[in-house]
């Protein structure tokens, strides 16, 4: 008998869970999806890399299809989807409309990852040495298409609680359209035993490559705030980790400056685990930071920027220190490292976030139950978001005959 429940994960990439956030997060959703019964297929328009997940392994299946291409909506037509999840907005933009228009009662969910658009804008406002502003960011073209992506679809999940406070206040995109859904982790218990203060040395930053804010954040730890930590600190070394980090960083390894480029870690948990602080002087991004929850899961405290924190702690305290200027965050760095009585602490605090904020088990009710109640009313919910239909009418018309002209170009 043939599963009624099924989910398409339209993948902007094939996920890589030990090489980014993003791919970790992609796993999470699956699993909650496979609890719940659901037959799952994954396909992506890209070339499956040796360290991306054997999802074939783990009882999904997998698909690869191309873009501007017919051959999708045959594709989907046979598969009949009840639910399809887009992987970042860019995903919707090249298949939603193959999808509304070929599996109109399937629930098209958003996973957003982090507000494309945000990361853009600040990064540029950081090129150009100006301040970052709400009216910059809707001001740009990337903000345009990623919101109207999120008004196509009948749920968009958001990772931080900044980016919901922004849509829902700044845009005034209706709460029915969107769910908060951090990042979501086993709950950490009195049965977890990490390294003690004096079992650990040493500093930490890990963020892949490929990621523009790691990249600047390692340059900024090289250039500035690293040589100001080793000052005082002669005995300490940076480990740097990353999937896929540019000749420029890996030509950055110094043993005699204790700053050492590794590459990619083998293992994250033992990694972080070894270290005492973990360091993330970001600049510019957006959602919340993988890098910075996994040190939490390996109680080892951070320091951040008001970036780098953002939308990941609420009212509570962070687990370590958050520090805008490059000095305040080298003795934050120095201090957090020397004292054990405020290591502990943060690494209490660190505990008390992953339990309250990012508790598996809470939030995979939260995510099934809204499913299930927009399954239940997705007509009505559909004819109320009238912005969604009117953005969808014109989708369809614009990207469907550009869609088949790139289609008969490439045929011809």
């Amino acid at each position: 008998m043939t599963n009624t429940k099924q989910l398409l994960v339209i993948a902007l990439v094939w996920p890589e869970p030990a090489s980014t956030a993003a791919g970790m997060r992609m796993m999470q959703l699956l699993e909650v999806f496979k609890k719940k019964g659901y037959s799952i297929t994954i396909a992506s328009a890209t070339s499956k890399s040796e360290y991306s997940a054997a999802v074939e392994l783990l009882g999904y299946h997998s698909q690869d299809i191309k873009m501007n291409d017919s051959s999708f909506d045959v594709f989907v037509k046979e598969l009949k989807p009840n639910v399809v999840l887009f992987d970042r907005f860019l995903t919707e933009e090249q298949f939603g409309w193959r999808v509304a228009e070929n599996c109109p009662d399937a629930l098209r969910i958003l996973d957003t990852e982090d507000l494309h658009s945000l990361r853009h804008v600040r990064e540029q406002c950081l090129k150009k040495d100006i301040p970052f502003t709400t009216d910059a960011w809707l001001a740009n073209d990337k903000t345009k298409r990623e919101i109207a992506s999120i008004y196509r679809c009948d749920l968009s999940l958001i990772i931080s609680s900044y980016e919901l406070e922004l849509l829902t206040k700044v845009i005034k995109i209706d709460n029915s359209l969107l769910l908060l859904l951090p990042f979501m982790v086993d709950e950490i218990t009195t049965e977890t035993k990490w390294n003690s203060f004096n079992g650990r040395k040493d500093f930490i930053f890990i963020g892949g490559g490929k990621h523009a804010p790691n990249i600047d954040a390692i340059k900024c730890l090289k250039s500035i705030i690293w040589p100001l930590i080793n000052t005082q600190l002669p005995e300490a070394r940076l480990h740097v980790y990353g999937a896929y980090l540019p000749q420029q960083i890996l030509e950055m390894h110094n043993p005699a400056g204790a700053f050492l480029v590794h590459g990619r870690a083998e293992d994250v948990n033992e990694v972080m685990q070894s270290a005492k602080v973990c360091l993330a002087p970001l600049r510019f991004g957006a959602g919340i930071k993988g890098k910075l929850l996994s040190a939490m899961q390996n109680g080892t405290p951070s320091i951040t920027t008001t970036i780098g924190a953002e939308g990941m702690h609420g009212i509570l305290d962070w687990n370590g220190s958050i520090e805008d200027d490059s000095s305040e965050f080298a003795s934050a760095a120095v201090r957090l490292f020397t004292t054990e009585l405020e290591w502990q602490n943060a690494q209490v605090q660190g505990k008390t976030l992953v339990n309250t904020l990012y508790n598996k088990h809470s939030l995979e009710h939260i995510f099934i139950d809204k499913i299930n109640q927009l399954q239940k009313g997705l007509i009505t919910h559909r004819i109320q978001n009238f912005t969604g239909a009117l953005l969808q009418h014109q989708t369809m018309t614009a990207t469907k005959f550009m869609s088949k002209w790139i289609e008969e170009k490439n045929r011809g």
